[in-house]
């Protein structure tokens, strides 16, 4: 099928809203963390797992779907990922029913699960709608690409506007459905469209061509630097608006720095085309890797909103362009690859986000935040510390402080009231729910020792929140490295240019 029998900016529009849903979703999930954590009693490397879970997913389906995109066709994956962005949505919903029949660790896996389809759908709609765009505007690769990805800053845009209107008004269930809105939205147009045969389809390519572009040293570069990438952007993301509320001391205050990072990200995608026409996309990269790095080390050391904005403005500006004009440089140097190196870069980046981002950020909090209360304060660490331990990689096994605790802590036991009224308000007995009951009995003793507890406790999540932005400030240093050793390369060789695919 010719391009010129499709609509290039109707599949533009369903593309952008499938990268919009997940962004909805993922703003979302951000937000209500905290409600997991103090609901089932999730301490910040859980949950951090739980988050990782959706990348990880994300990131092997995006590479296991691009390996038949070309072969399958657009059409029938977006389909597919329709379906089960929908199935995503009924597991994670029935976790509370889980939780009250089967306890923490059946509800932890439930999260995970949904979290992990979600992030199926999403990793599907990936692997098939850049390369999409990049078949669609192949003399513009790295612009459109900019605006199609777009669409997840904007997405997150909506998810904390809608968290700010609904967030203690509804049930996390509620707000979690609000990305089906754009789901439905590009379900309807991709059901009506017509679409393209693939690039390298129609070049001829076979797949033993595709993956003969791996066999170069600056794909494998780029691949490299695409792992830090997760781990900066999405892996930051994910705790961000977290983080910031819990140095403001203010959950709202943190998802307003969110939106507004978001925005910033959204408006400068737009205008990718004419930036990397000046300084190049790997010069642009650089650039970026340099805010990244002041950004996240002013923002882990910020103690006032000011300071904090400025920070958040550098850092956002940074990750604006990170994600999208790395898949620009792969799709600009190797055509030939098609949706398979695409595919694979995209999934690097994604298991680097859910296997590090996301759980060695959490780790980082509770390492830090443990290490400090135990010190300064060792009777109030050990009334709130983990049952468990929490490891990330070879890293020293912690105890970190258990979620449902400092909740019940921070309210002064209002928090715990409510979870007992919601269980008792169901016919059952307090005795019937293992993990209530043993919160009731601890805090008829922790109680007495609010005072002393509530300010230690308290400075231990805001040191543990600020320390784990200044140590992931050191990777976009070392991409900033990466990126002008390519840039040294392509001048030895005359320059950066774009590769084009001839038919």
């Amino acid at each position: 099928m010719e391009k010129s029998s499709v609509s290039k900016s109707r599949l533009l529009f369903a593309s952008f809203f499938t990268i919009l849903a997940a962004g909805v979703g993922f703003a979302v999930r951000g937000a209500i963390l905290i409600d997991w954590g103090n609901q089932f009693g999730f301490t910040m490397t859980e949950l951090g797992s739980i988050t990782g879970g959706g990348f990880v997913g994300f990131g092997v389906i995006i590479i296991l779907f691009s390996l038949i995109v070309d072969r399958v066709g657009y059409k029938p994956l977006l389909v597919l990922a329709f379906i089960i962005h929908f199935l995503s949505l009924i597991v994670t919903v029935v976790t509370v029913f889980v939780f009250d029949a089967m306890g923490k660790e059946a509800a932890y896996w439930c999260l995970f699960s949904g979290t992990f389809l979600f992030a199926v759908g999403n990793g599907i709609c990936e692997s098939v709608i850049n390369p999409l765009v990049a078949n669609l505007f192949p003399k513009e690769k790295t612009h459109y690409l900019n605006i199609l990805h777009a669409g997840w800053p904007g997405g997150m845009i909506l998810g904390g506007l809608l968290t700010i209107a609904f967030h203690g008004l509804v049930p996390w269930e509620v707000l979690m459905s609000f990305f089906l809105i754009p789901v439905l939205i590009y379900g309807f147009v991709i059901f009506k469209e017509k679409f393209p045969v693939s690039e390298t389809i129609a070049a001829g390519i076979r797949y033993k061509e595709m993956f003969r572009q791996f066999a170069s040293p600056v794909l494998i570069g780029l691949l490299f630097l695409m792992v830090l990438v997760g781990y900066v952007e999405l892996g930051t993301d994910s705790w961000i608006q977290n983080i910031t509320g819990n140095i403001l001391q203010n959950p709202t205050k943190g998802v307003l720095l969110f939106i507004y990072a978001s925005a910033l990200m959204f408006v400068l995608r737009f205008f990718a085309g004419p930036i990397v026409e000046r300084i190049s996309p790997l010069g642009l990269l650089f650039v970026c890797s340099i805010f990244g790095a002041v950004g996240l080390y002013i923002l882990g050391n910020s103690t006032t909103g000011l300071v904090m904005v400025f920070a958040v403005t550098i850092y956002g500006i940074a990750k604006s362009f990170f994600w999208p004009t790395m898949l620009g440089v792969v799709g600009e140097r190797f055509p030939k690859g098609g949706a398979v190196t695409m595919g694979i870069l995209g999934g690097v980046g994604m298991l680097s986000a859910g296997l590090l981002g996301g759980p060695g950020i959490g780790y980082k909090q509770d390492y830090f935040a443990s290490k400090k209360i135990e010190i300064e304060s060792k009777d109030t660490y050990d009334r709130y510390k983990a049952d468990d331990e929490n490891s990330f990689l070879f890293f020293e096994p912690i105890k970190g402080l258990d979620g449902s605790k400092v909740a019940i802590l921070k309210s002064d036991g209002d928090q715990l009231a409510s979870d007992i009224e919601r269980w008792e308000s169901t016919g059952n007995e307090l005795e019937s729910n293992e993990n209530l009951s043993a919160l009731s009995q601890w805090w008829n003793l922790a109680k007495t020792h609010v005072d002393e507890d509530l300010a230690p406790v308290e400075q231990a999540g805001f040191y543990g929140a600020g320390r784990a932005l200044v140590s992931t400030a050191v990777l976009p240093v070392v991409m900033a490295i990466g990126y002008l050793i390519l840039i040294l390369y392509f001048k030895k060789r005359g320059g950066y240019t774009q590769v084009e695919l001839k038919e």
